[in-house]
């Protein structure tokens, strides 16, 4: 299970990525301040999901199954593109006038240089959470999905809220991934999760119209 919740962050990650990439050389600079609002939310996105996994998900695993280094490849697969993460987010955070001097062509070559590593990343870490059925056994109490569960309160605050999760739900596809089973995720009351999808965009929401999927996880085409 806890694969299957993963996959849906990883895909939202892609498809985030996939809209920057796809907008940036689309829309017109009268966009470009609003766009680059949510490149960066989308940045941080990434940086603070890989943060959450080696600060407090990755060692809660370890202490777990009693294996130092268990999920170290993963570790060591963030490192691969953390200094691509860094370029994107500097360029972005660099431009004195937005309007003016924002150039996709530039953007994107950045986002060419990590997109690989990124990519194998986050194919190959739901197979390594698979793999950890391995420490399943009649006298063990291992449970990925309340670890996650337990070490995810630690990642949320009310900046994170209204900053990062509305491009964490925004491009999350659930009406056809693994025949739409995942619509009711994330796995709170009903009316918490209404609010993350209705009331927590209203911050920042010129941002989010650069999303790919609508409010309740559907596919939707791109504004450009």
């Amino acid at each position: 299970m806890e694969a299957s919740h993963m996959t849906l962050s990883h895909n939202s990650i892609i498809r985030g990525f996939n809209s920057i990439y796809q907008l940036a050389p689309r829309l017109p600079s009268s966009d470009s301040i609003d766009f680059i609002g949510y490149c960066l939310a989308w940045h941080r996105f990434v940086e603070e999901h890989h943060l959450f996994e080696e600060v407090h998900f990755f060692p809660a695993i370890e202490e777990a199954v009693g294996e130092k280094g268990v999920m170290g490849k993963e570790v060591e697969e963030h490192a691969a593109f953390h200094a691509g993460l860094k370029s994107f987010k500097t360029y972005l955070t660099g431009l004195t006038n937005p309007s003016r001097d924002f150039d996709p062509t530039q953007l994107r070559g950045i986002m060419d240089g990590f997109s690989e590593p990124l990519y194998r990343h986050l194919e190959a870490e739901p197979q390594a959470l698979l793999a950890l059925s391995r420490f399943h056994s009649s006298t063990s109490d291992f449970d990925l999905v309340t670890i996650a569960k337990e070490t995810g309160k630690k990642a949320v605050s009310l900046e994170f809220a209204v900053s990062v999760m509305p491009m964490f739900l925004g491009n999350m596809e659930v009406w056809e991934f693994e025949g739409g089973m995942w619509r009711e995720f994330p796995d709170v009351p009903a009316w918490v999760r209404w609010v993350m999808r209705n009331m927590l965009p209203w911050w920042n929401r010129r941002w989010w119209r650069f999303m790919s999927c609508d409010k309740d996880g559907r596919r939707r085409r791109l504004v450009a």
